[in-house]
């Protein structure tokens, strides 16, 4: 039996079982399917979205408008400026006009408090398009992409390489613990998680999930199905280069680092955007910076672009799921 997740938001994984992340993956993988035929069922007729975005995108604004169109909904955007979070106008306040106006928000921000005060008040389905916290959208892509690759996702073996405190680590150690991945995050002992937190998820986590922390690849990596990277420096940490380069100069994604998966079918993954040997002008003016070589980028192996297209897909998916049998307002 379907489970009903209309007018539900979208803020943290935390707030999904792993039975309802299944069937938003179940539901993904139908839609991409029907897609690739030219099925166009427009489940989303007549509805209407909006998109806020105070931090810069690319793929989650595309993904969503994409998704949007797809299913025959009009998508709004708002910029930052036209929507003064507490200072034109109270975040409450705002929150009741467009839930009065609009059946859905991709809201894309910094602090996770501000989407919970939005989502609090707007009262319908609120989606995260990424806040410092948490980025759970991005995750149930690579969910999806891990299970395009090796069949299931329960007892997948992956390795983070990077910043372990972020909200995309963060967002992958929920996903391990509610889908039974078995994750390693590997990095530098001052940006690993809190043991607390680690701990946090694993209480009541589904059957297989594992998170492991450590500063060793030969630890962390053999063995492993998937290598994931991520930039070193996220939104908002630009004056912080020096000490991440400083940190993960050694935990550069390399043919060498992953090679010591001792498995010539390991995948690399990453969230995009990446910094690849000479891939843009800050590369090249800042090689030291680049979190991955551009032979293990471009490589055959490399489901970076694959997992950019599955955000649309699954963007879609949470959309319908929790819109297309909501009444209509």
């Amino acid at each position: 039996m379907p489970i009903d997740l209309a007018g539900r938001s979208l803020l943290t994984l935390r707030d999904f079982s792993e039975a309802e992340i299944a069937q938003l993956l179940d539901c993904a993988a139908q839609l991409k399917a029907e897609k690739r035929a030219g099925v166009f069922p427009q489940r989303l007729a007549h509805r209407n979205i909006a998109l806020i975005f105070l931090k810069p995108s690319a793929r989650t604004r595309a993904a969503f408008a994409v998704a949007a169109a797809d299913e025959g909904a009009h998508l709004e955007a708002l910029l930052p400026g036209d929507i003064r979070f507490g200072e034109k106008e109270s975040v409450r306040d705002i929150a009741r006009v467009l839930g009065r106006l609009f059946d859905g928000i991709a809201f894309r921000c910094f602090g996770h408090e501000l989407l919970r005060e939005l989502a609090g008040n707007a009262g319908i389905p609120v989606w995260n398009a990424l806040c410092d916290s948490y980025h759970p959208t991005q995750v149930l892509a690579d969910l999806l992409t891990v299970r395009e690759n090796f069949g299931e996702i329960r007892g997948t073996r992956i390795a983070y390489v990077g910043d372990g405190r972020n909200n995309l680590a963060t967002s992958l150690m929920i996903g391990a613990a509610r889908m039974g991945l078995s994750l390693r995050i590997l990095a530098p002992p001052p940006l690993q998680p809190a043991p607390a937190l680690v701990a946090e998820l694993l209480r009541g986590a589904s059957q297989g999930a594992e998170i492991a922390v450590g500063s060793e690849p030969g630890a962390a990596l053999p063995g492993c199905d998937a290598v994931y990277g991520d930039v070193w420096v996220s939104m908002g940490e630009e004056h912080l280069l020096d000490e991440r380069i400083a940190l993960l100069r050694d935990y550069k994604v390399t043919p060498e680092l992953m090679a010591q998966t001792g498995r010539a079918d390991s995948i690399y993954m990453h969230c995009m955007p990446a910094l690849h040997d000479l891939s843009t002008e800050f590369a090249r003016q800042r090689p030291e910076v680049c979190e991955v070589a551009d032979e293990v980028f471009e490589h055959p192996q490399s489901r970076v672009f694959d997992q950019a297209e599955n955000r649309m897909h699954t963007a879609k998916a949470v959309m319908v799921q929790t819109l297309a049998s909501a009444r209509a307002r």
